[in-house]
């Protein structure tokens, strides 16, 4: 599928409730249901040099280990009078019985299971299982016939995704990133490399979602928390907020009401119970209406939802556009950085949202004469099939293999066309933005369309997740600040002349 795909993101759902019923009611209650392996995470004081060396040795490649490496330890965090970065009471109720049988092991043959090959962080009982525990514990994944999925290349060249290793420290040398040979290209690259979300980070929004769960599930007993957006889908910073859903149950909710009152009840614990680590919860109605909330220990801003389970499909649809091509994530990345620079990256002030975003770069690399992204839910509509089940939709785009293109455009002439692109081809006012079609189309008549500035289609639901740019002077901004950008880019070839880098670096 996508990097980490065979740890990323598996609920631990035993086969005998895969065959029994698709409702949420059916599922275990003592297992916390998430996006990630990361639960119940230990982080121990952490030797960087020892980390890489025990690696290196793992890989049978022994000059990989640095010469010096400095010691870096992290602190643990703790919510309240538990803490979720230990072995305590608390953790252990999520254990299940085959590891809470086992605690009398010997600490050295834990210390040795904590730190296989199979997990880059250190994890105590991950309820996702081991290579060798997965056919017993948890559905098998779907198996896709996939159809071969390239532009130009040899049939050898397809294979899956390499594995993501999601660790604490990246290994800079890296080779899944895409070559720079020029000074825009050069500069793209090393932005992206130093903003990206790292693994620690993402760490720190598993703990809150696990520890929120938990707290959850005493006023919700059949609830479900999952971290959605950014977080997972491959492109969030090191500064990226929280996006939780809060799955209640298997029909839709009502946004307007019921949906309200549950963020009521949530917005209530937070603000009382959680008041410890919670900061500031605020329930926001809009048409998703959202808890915003600040996790003192995390020290990460949270939006969370009800039932708004078009986020958990996307999540993966965007992820896999992520990784199946190697420059998307930087171009998105640096796209996202800019928008934010000019202020043109706020819904809540009438402009572009984070995900509208995405979709504009993942649009743009599908309109090229030689496209560098194809549609996957028209070539893999089996993968994304908006009726799926939930604890399936991690796993249905596994088998998908890269996207191999003809066009060999590098990083700077990408960027540059994505502001040609905007500012003098597509037209806003006749044209809709589809990534489920992979082309401009036109736009609809109906409502939710009818004098809006910028029409963005959301894959799964066909709603315009650019609705908020609803003023016209926020629309000319917009497009004005694309027009720009173009100007400056295509003469000067510098990214510092429409996104300070020094500032946007700090700032991450």
């Amino acid at each position: 599928m996508f990097p980490n795909s065979s740890n990323l993101g598996r609920p631990p759902f035993p086969p005998k409730y895969q065959q029994q019923s698709t409702s949420f009611a059916k599922l275990p209650l003592n297992i916390p249901p998430t996006l990630l392996s990361h639960q119940q995470i230990v982080v121990p004081p952490f030797h960087f040099r020892s980390a890489v060396l025990s690696r290196a040795l793992l890989n049978g490649n022994i000059e990989a280990a640095p010469a010096v490496s400095p010691v870096i330890t992290l602190q643990p965090a703790t919510y309240g009078s538990v803490s979720p970065v230990s072995t305590s009471d608390a953790l252990m109720s999520f254990q299940g019985r085959k590891r809470q049988s086992q605690q009398s092991v010997p600490d050295d043959a834990k210390r040795q299971r904590i730190r296989s090959r199979d997990s880059d962080t250190a994890v105590v009982n991950q309820a996702v299982p081991f290579q060798e525990e997965r056919r017993r514990s948890f559905p098998s994944s779907i198996s896709v016939q996939s159809p071969v999925l390239h532009g130009h290349g040899s049939p050898a060249l397809i294979r899956s995704v390499p594995p993501w290793q999601d660790t604490l420290f990246p290994d800079p040398r890296e080779t899944g990133l895409p070559v720079a040979k020029d000074k825009l290209s050069q500069q793209v690259l090393e932005l992206f490399q130093t903003c990206r979300q790292q693994a620690s980070d993402l760490d720190r929004k598993e703990l809150c979602r696990a520890q929120l769960q938990r707290e959850i599930q005493l006023i919700f007993p059949l609830s479900r928390l999952f971290l959605v957006g950014s977080s997972l889908n491959g492109f969030g910073t090191r500064t990226s907020d929280g996006d939780l859903c809060l799955v209640v149950k298997e029909e839709p909710v009502n946004q307007k009401t019921e949906a309200r009152r549950i963020l009521s009840l949530v917005q209530k614990l937070f603000s009382t119970k959680l008041s410890s680590y919670i900061e500031r919860p605020q329930l926001i109605r809009a048409k998703v209406p959202i808890v915003k909330f600040r996790d003192r220990v995390s020290n990460v801003d949270f939006d969370l939802n009800v039932n708004n389970v078009i986020g958990i499909r996307n999540t993966f649809l965007l992820r896999t556009y992520a990784f199946i091509e190697n420059r998307v994530r930087p171009l998105v990345l640096v796209v996202k950085k800019w928008a934010s620079f000019h202020e043109i990256n706020d819904a809540s002030r009438g402009t572009l949202n984070s995900y509208s975003l995405v979709l504009m770069v993942l649009h743009y690399l599908q309109t090229l004469p030689e496209p560098i992204l194809p549609s996957l839910q028209k070539n893999y509509p089996e993968c994304f099939d908006p009726a799926m089940q939930l604890h399936l939709v991690h796993q249905a785009p596994r088998t998908i293999p890269p996207y191999i293109s003809k066009n060999g455009s590098s990083l700077g002439d990408l960027l540059v066309g994505f502001f040609k692109y905007y500012a003098t081809e597509f037209d806003w006012n006749h044209q809709m933005i589809s990534v489920r079609e992979a082309k401009a189309i036109a736009r609809p008549d109906g409502i939710e369309w009818r004098n809006k500035f910028i029409c963005v289609e959301e894959p799964f639901d066909g709603t315009n997740t650019a609705r908020a740019v609803h003023e016209k002077q926020k629309f000319d901004m917009i497009k004005g600040e694309f027009a720009q950008a173009w100007r400056l880019l295509q003469d000067k070839k510098d990214l510092n002349c429409i996104l300070p880098l020094k500032a946007a670096r700090q700032k991450r």
